[in-house]
């Protein structure tokens, strides 16, 4: 069974950076064969995409609220997906849930409903 756990969410003030994890286990392909992505939920609104990378080297993709400031980078040979967050603003906060899928095309990177398989999620605070 396809587990995925997430770490290193916390409090940061505004300006400040933070970066996410998301380990994979009971995969039953490489990592390489998945896509996986981020997406958070803050208090009272809806799911939203953060960013993902598409299976077998294929590029990245992120929503426009974080270009240029989040970065997503996948290790293949950890099972791990990444997120390093910088110039974080009171609006980034939320949890942060990874997923991961194995069979997506690129147009369908930043719909939650096709994922497969979720994480638990972490908390990221930013204050103002």
């Amino acid at each position: 069974q396809v587990q995925l756990v997430e770490s290193g969410g916390g409090l940061v003030q505004a300006g400040g950076s933070l970066s996410l994890s998301c380990v994979a286990s009971g995969l039953t392909a490489s990592a390489s064969r998945y896509s996986m992505a981020w997406f958070r939920q803050a208090p009272g609104k809806e799911r939203e995409f953060v960013a993902a990378v598409k299976s077998n080297g294929g590029a990245s993709n992120y929503a426009d609220s974080v270009k240029g400031r989040f970065t997503v980078s996948k290790d293949n040979a950890k099972n791990t997906l990444y997120l390093q967050m910088a110039s974080l603003k009171p609006d980034d906060t939320g949890v942060y849930t990874c997923a991961a899928d194995a069979s997506l095309i690129t147009s369908s990177l930043g719909q939650a409903y096709q994922y497969d398989y979720w994480g638990q999620g972490t908390q990221v605070t930013v204050s103002s």
